[in-house]
């Protein structure tokens, strides 16, 4: 290979890092921190497109309960929210 080649490899190398990698982990440690962050009353997306507010943070476990409907409540894995729409305020101690 010659010294062009090897240049030419990473420099692609380089553009594919700051175009698509970094970019993808910079979304998901954003992800991370709104599930860590979900609370009781906040108002959620699924990426199934189901609307509702959360129930029941379930610290021990993966999964929060949402409230869909007056009376409806759904067992919802963390990982599978997609937006938070509006954030509660944290309860006063």
């Amino acid at each position: 290979m010659r010294p062009e080649d090897i240049f030419l490899l990473l420099l692609i190398f380089g553009i594919m890092y700051f175009l698509l990698i970094r970019p993808q982990q910079k979304k998901l440690k954003e992800h991370q921190a709104m599930i860590t962050g979900l609370r009781r009353g906040d108002q959620i997306i699924t990426q199934g497109g189901v609307v509702g507010k959360i129930v029941k943070v379930k610290d021990d476990s993966n999964e929060v309960e949402v409230e869909i409907a007056k009376g409806v409540n759904v067992r919802v894995v963390k990982s599978t929210i997609a937006t938070v729409m509006n954030k509660t305020e944290p309860a006063k101690t």
